[in-house]
C-alpha cells in the first residue's frame, strides 16, 4: 500500500466520522422516537393478546386434549384449509385439521341428530412385554406409543450407579406415530387420531380394530422374545370405498436422548434404507435431507448412535409416493435439549386388495450391535458406520473378529483394546521394521545431504542437486521413499480403527480406569463453563495420546529436512503443531478411540527403542553403506535408469535455455 492510498483512505474515514457526528439526533428527538416505539409496541401487544384470547375461546376441546399447537404462516396468522377450518400441528410436525363448532343457531335452525360430530374418546394404553422389550400401544390411532429396552439404560440412569437397570426409552407417548393415509370415498383420511378398540389380546398378541366406512381395519401386533415386533395390517370390506394401490403408511418418530453427549448422537443419526436391488443408502447425517424413491424399498431404518428401529415389509414398499425425511431441531425448539432428530417417512404398502387384503411387516427395536444385526441376514449391519471401501473391509474382516474374540472372554474392555492394539502392531511389525531401517539410513546420510545442499545453494542448480542426491541414494542403497511406502500401507488400518471404535456397540457403558463409559469422553475435570474450541471438560486419554504423539514426533524430527528456501513452510514446526491440535480435536471423542491411539503410539515408541537397541546397529549399517558406495565408485559407471536419463536430459535443456537467455 503506497503513500497516496493511505492518505486517500484516511480522508474518506475522516469524512465518514464527521458526517456521522453532525447527523446524530438530539436527546429530545431520541426520547420522542423511543416513546413512539413503546406506544406502538404496547398497542400491538394488546391486539395480539386480544386475538390470542379470542382464538383460545374458539379453540375446540379436542385441540387441548391432543396437545396440538396452531399452525401459523410467516406473518403469524392461523393457517386454515379450503373450508376455513384451522390447521394444528402435533409434536411430530403432523398437521391435523379440526372443524370449529359453529355458533349456536336458533332452535328452529339447530342441526339434526344425524349431523356427524368430531370423535371424542379417552385413549387407552395396552402393554405387551417380552424378555427384551416393553411396548405400549394406544387405542388413539392404534399406534405403537412407547418402546423400552429392558437390558439397557440411558447415560443419565447409568451415571447414578445404583446397581439396577432402568429400561431405556427409545421413544415415549407423543414421540411416535404409525398411521394409514388414503382416500375414503374421495376424501383424505388418516387413522392417526381415530379410535381403535381392542378386538383380542393375550400375552404375546394384540389385535386393534377401527371401524371405517362399511368395513374395518385391523392392526395385529405380535411380540415374542428378541427385539422384533410383528406388525400386520388387515383391510376388511373396503373394496368399494378405498383404492388399494393408493394406501400409504406414515411413520413419524422423534428419538429421545440416550447418551452423554447429545451433539455426538446427532452427528451419526439418520435414515438408512436398502432398495430391492440390495443397494444401500442413507440420508445426510448432518443436514436436513429428504429423498423420494424411484424403486421399491426392502427395509428402512431410523438409526441413532447406538440403537435403531428397522421396519421391513414382507414384500417391500412400492416406490410410488414413498419418501423419507430427516430434520434437525433448531435451538429455539422445545425438544432441542431432549430429542435427537425428527424422522418422517411415507410408504406405499403395495396393498393388493382393500376388500380382504393384508400387509405384513417386522419391526426391529434394538441395539446397533454388529453380531445382532448380522444374525438377521438382511444386511442390517450395513448401517454401521465402519467406513467405506477398504476401511470397512479391514474393520469387518480383521478388527471386528479379533475384538469379538477378545471381548467374548469376559475380560475388561480396556484390556481387550490393549490386546487388539498389540495384535495390530504385531501384524504391522515388518512394516515398522522397514520404516525404522529407512529412517536410520537417512540419518546416516544426513551429513552428505547437507553437503550437497551447501554445494548448490542457487535455484538454477536444482537439477544438479537432484542428480547428486539420486547418485548418493543409489550408491548407498537408501531411498527417501522407503519410509513413505510402509506408512501408506499401514495408513488404511489407522483410518479404519478411527471409524471402528466410535461405532462399535461393545464400548457403550463399559468402564476402564477413570473412564466410566468408553463410548464417551473421559472427563477428569469438568470446568463448569464452556471454553471455545475445547469444551467444558478435560479428557485425560486425549492428553496422554497427544503427549505420546509429541514424543514420537520429537524422536523422528531428526529425519525431517530443514527449511531450504525462504517462504517455504517449516515442516518441523508443522509436525509439532499437529499433536497440540489433537487435544482440541479429540476432547469430545470416545475414550476408547483416544485410549487406542495412546497405546498404539506408545507401543510404536517402545518398538523403535527395542529395534534400535537390539536389532539394528547403526554403526554396522553405516559401514555397510560406505562399503556399498566405495564398491559402486570403483566399479565404473553403471547403466542409468530411464528416470535418471530423463532427469539428465531435463538438466541439459535447462542449461541450454540459460545460455540462450
Amino acid at each position: 500500500m503506497d503513500k497516496n492510498t493511505i492518505i486517500g483512505l484516511s480522508l474518506i474515514g475522516l469524512i465518514l466520522v464527521t458526517f456521522t457526528i453532525f447527523n446524530q439526533p438530539s436527546d429530545e428527538e431520541i426520547k420522542a422516537e423511543k416513546d413512539k416505539i413503546e406506544a406502538a409496541n404496547k398497542k400491538k401487544e394488546a391486539a395480539e393478546e386480544a386475538k390470542t384470547k379470542k382464538l383460545e375461546a374458539e379453540k375446540p376441546a379436542a385441540v387441548v386434549d391432543k396437545g396440538l399447537k396452531p399452525k401459523k404462516d410467516k406473518k403469524g396468522n392461523q393457517v386454515t384449509d379450503a373450508k376455513g377450518n384451522p390447521i394444528y400441528t402435533d409434536s411430530l410436525g403432523h398437521d391435523t385439521t379440526i372443524a370449529v363448532a359453529a355458533t349456536p343457531a336458533p332452535a328452529s335452525t339447530q342441526p339434526t341428530a344425524t349431523t356427524p360430530a368430531a370423535p371424542s374418546f379417552k385413549a387407552e394404553i395396552i402393554t405387551l412385554e417380552s424378555n427384551n422389550l416393553i411396548v405400549d400401544f394406544s387405542t388413539k390411532g392404534g399406534v405403537v406409543s412407547a418402546v423400552q429396552l429392558k437390558e439397557f439404560e440411558t447415560y443419565h440412569e447409568f451415571a447414578k450407579n445404583d446397581k439396577k437397570i432402568t429400561p431405556l426409552y427409545l421413544f415415549k407417548e407423543g414421540d411416535h406415530v404409525n398411521e394409514l393415509a388414503f382416500q375414503l370415498n374421495g376424501q383424505d383420511y388418516t387413522t392417526g387420531e381415530q379410535e381403535f378398540t381392542v378386538k383380542s389380546k393375550n400375552k404375546h398378541k394384540l389385535v386393534l380394530e377401527h371401524k371405517v366406512g362399511a368395513g374395518s381395519i385391523e392392526y395385529i401386533y405380535t411380540l415374542h422374545d428378541g427385539y422384533d415386533l410383528k406388525f400386520a395390517i388387515k383391510f376388511n370390506g373396503l373394496g368399494k370405498e378405498v383404492l388399494a394401490k393408493n394406501v400409504m403408511m406414515n411413520w413419524n418418530m422423534a428419538y429421545r436422548r440416550t447418551e452423554r453427549l447429545l451433539s455426538e448422537q446427532r452427528k451419526v443419526s439418520t435414515v438408512c434404507y436398502q432398495l430391492k436391488d440390495e443397494s444401500f443408502s442413507y440420508l445426510s447425517e448432518m443436514a436436513n435431507d429428504e429423498e423420494k424413491m424411484t424403486q421399491d424399498v426392502d427395509w428402512v431404518a431410523y438409526k441413532q448412535s447406538y440403537f435403531s428401529s428397522i421396519l421391513q415389509p414382507e414384500k417391500g414398499f412400492g416406490s410410488r409416493g414413498t419418501s423419507m425425511k430427516i430434520t434437525n431441531y433448531s435451538e429455539d425448539m422445545e425438544r432441542f435439549h431432549t430429542h435427537i432428530k425428527r424422522y418422517k417417512s411415507s410408504f406405499n404398502l403395495s396393498l393388493k386388495s382393500s376388500e380382504n387384503g393384508t400387509v405384513s411387516m417386522n419391526w426391529f427395536f434394538g441395539p446397533n450391535d454388529y453380531t445382532v444385526l448380522k444374525s438377521y441376514g438382511k444386511n442390517y449391519d450395513d448401517m454401521l458406520n465402519y467406513g467405506w471401501g477398504l476401511f470397512r473391509w479391514i474393520n469387518l474382516y480383521a478388527v471386528q473378529p479379533v475384538f469379538d474374540l477378545l471381548n467374548s472372554t469376559g475380560m475388561g474392555i480396556g484390556i481387550a483394546i490393549l490386546l487388539l492394539t498389540f495384535f495390530l502392531k504385531l501384524l504391522l511389525m515388518p512394516i515398522q521394521w522397514k520404516m525404522f531401517v529407512s529412517s536410520a539410513k537417512m540419518r546416516i546420510l544426513k551429513p552428505n545431504i547437507d553437503e550437497i545442499n551447501a554445494k548448490y545453494p542457487n535455484k538454477d542448480d536444482a537439477m544438479k542437486k537432484q542428480m547428486d542426491m539420486m547418485t548418493l541414494y543409489r550408491e548407498s542403497g537408501a531411498s527417501p521413499l522407503a519410509g513413505c511406502v510402509p506408512m501408506l500401507v499401514q495408513m488404511p488400518i489407522l483410518l479404519a480403527v478411527f471409524r471402528f471404535f466410535p461405532a462399535t456397540f461393545e464400548l457403550r457403558q463399559r468402564g476402564f480406569l477413570w473412564a466410566e463409559d468408553m463410548s464417551s469422553y473421559d472427563s477428569v475435570w469438568d470446568f463448569g463453563t464452556y471454553i471455545p474450541m475445547y469444551g467444558d471438560h478435560m479428557s485425560l486419554f486425549t492428553l496422554l495420546m497427544s503427549a505420546t504423539t509429541l514424543v514420537y514426533t520429537y524422536l523422528n524430527s531428526s529425519n525431517v529436512a530443514q527449511q531450504q528456501q525462504p517462504g517455504m513452510p517449516n515442516m518441523k514446526v508443522i509436525m509439532y503443531i499437529f499433536p497440540i491440535l489433537m487435544i482440541f480435536f479429540f476432547n469430545n471423542f470416545a475414550a476408547g478411540l483416544s485410549f487406542y491411539y495412546f497405546i498404539s503410539t506408545l507401543m510404536t515408541i517402545i518398538l523403535m527403542f527395542v529395534i534400535k537397541q537390539f536389532f539394528v546397529d547403526e554403526e554396522k549399517l553405516r559401514t555397510k553403506m560406505e562399503a556399498a558406495r566405495s564398491k559402486s565408485s570403483t566399479a565404473g559407471p553403471k547403466k542409468k535408469s530411464k528416470f535418471a536419463q530423463r532427469l539428465e536430459e531435463a538438466q541439459r535443456q535447462q542449461q541450454e535455455m540459460k545460455k540462450r537467455r
